[in-house]
């Protein structure tokens, strides 16, 4: 089996090499295609009007200065010479949950894989206030490999990614998996946060609030707030049917 690995924190985030270690309990055919610099956010976006640069980090191993979409396009497009058959996209630092799967570029790894025709995972660290300079990287080492593999063995249908998130908590203290929903805030979190420069003209930073919601049952929320891994499989086809439907009648 023959797996690329990218991620959206960059070629010398310590998530890639732990997906990287990930994929080396799978495969011995490994390869390593990821952006040159932190890409979180960029969710599915393309370098269309800038040139790639691709640079050659190792053995298998590239990096690409462009988005985490760039890299899955150029290992499918360039640097493999055939398909992969996996593509594992993580470990992210921090959580891809409820609407932070429209913003992360780890997310979106595994969606320009699975357009392409590749099975596509993305996995993400959860980490909190006191684990946010070391997360608890164990967690997603120790148990990725074996939730990959029944899922593998289950299959993932065609047009379908699979979204997992490792909760805050050592590796022995997960108390199980959960086949989750994609969940919803109950708050808006992006805030605009005003600073001034030493001249004394207004920048200013999108930032993160700090407030608190009640995670829905089933939820991915609710899943990494019970320490349980969370499993979630998203669809390409983002089409509300019941919408369609209803609006068919006007027209």
């Amino acid at each position: 089996m023959r797996i690329l690995v990218t991620n959206d924190d960059g070629i010398h985030a310590p998530g890639l090499e732990i997906c990287e270690a990930i994929a080396r309990t799978l495969s011995d055919d490994v390869w390593v295609i990821a952006p040159e610099t932190d890409q979180s956010g960029v969710a599915h976006s393309l370098s269309l009007n800038d040139p790639l640069r691709l640079r050659q980090a190792g053995k298998q191993r590239f990096a690409v200065s462009g988005t985490p979409t760039d890299c899955v396009i150029m290992g499918l497009r360039h640097v493999l010479d055939r398909k992969p058959d996996l593509v594992l996209s993580g470990v992210n630092r921090g959580q891809n949950v409820a609407e932070d799967v429209t913003y992360s570029g780890t997310v979106a790894a595994a969606i320009e894989g699975t357009i392409l025709g590749v099975p596509s995972i993305a996995m993400s660290q959860c980490y909190g206030f006191e684990t946010r300079s070391q997360p608890h990287w164990d967690c997603a080492e120790t148990h990725a490999s074996g939730l990959i593999k029944k899922i593998l063995a289950e299959g993932i249908p065609k047009n379908v990614l699979v979204n997992i998130n490792f909760p805050d908590c050592k590796a022995p203290d997960v108390k199980g998996t959960s086949i989750a929903v994609q969940g919803q805030r109950q708050q808006e979190l992006l805030r605009i946060d005003e600073r001034l420069d030493g001249r004394g003209n207004p920048y200013y930073w999108i930032a993160f609030g700090r407030g608190k919601s009640e995670p829905g049952h089933g939820t991915d929320l609710e899943a990494i707030a019970a320490k349980r891994i969370s499993v979630t499989p998203l669809r390409l086809d983002l089409t509300d049917e019941p919408t369609l439907t209803r609006y068919a009648s006007l027209f």
